[in-house]
């Protein structure tokens, strides 16, 4: 015993050492969940689905807008100098875009795949 340091009192009981560097304590690691949703293909008319936000039984509600191919086909006509039939794609299915929405809650649901 070193004689500079005084005695410990009666009853003391030292701490226990530290764990050593290299041991991690052990912790829980938390649990993940994975929930997947099926992915909806929707096509150019409606469909009975359940809606994903209300829940409701629904039949989608479809409509046909304008997107970026009808504008360059139209711009094309126009460059062509045919701009008398610059209107034609918007009037024509095939170079729209059919979104779809849900009745109930008006949400945006997906569009149909060209």
């Amino acid at each position: 015993m070193n004689k500079d340091m005084p005695a410990p009192p009666p009853g003391f009981v030292p701490p226990p050492p530290p764990p050593p560097y290299f041991e991690q304590p052990q912790q829980q690691q938390p649990h993940i969940v994975v929930v997947e949703r099926p992915v909806l293909q929707f096509g150019r008319v409606s469909q009975r689905l359940q809606c994903p936000h209300c829940h409701a039984d629904i039949s989608t509600r479809v409509e046909s807008e304008a997107n970026t191919k009808t504008h360059l086909i139209a711009l094309l006509l126009c460059i062509l100098g045919l701009w008398c039939c610059a209107p034609c794609p918007y009037c024509m299915d095939s170079t729209l875009v059919q979104r779809h929405y849900c009745p109930s809650c008006g949400s945006f649901l997906g569009e149909a795949d060209n």
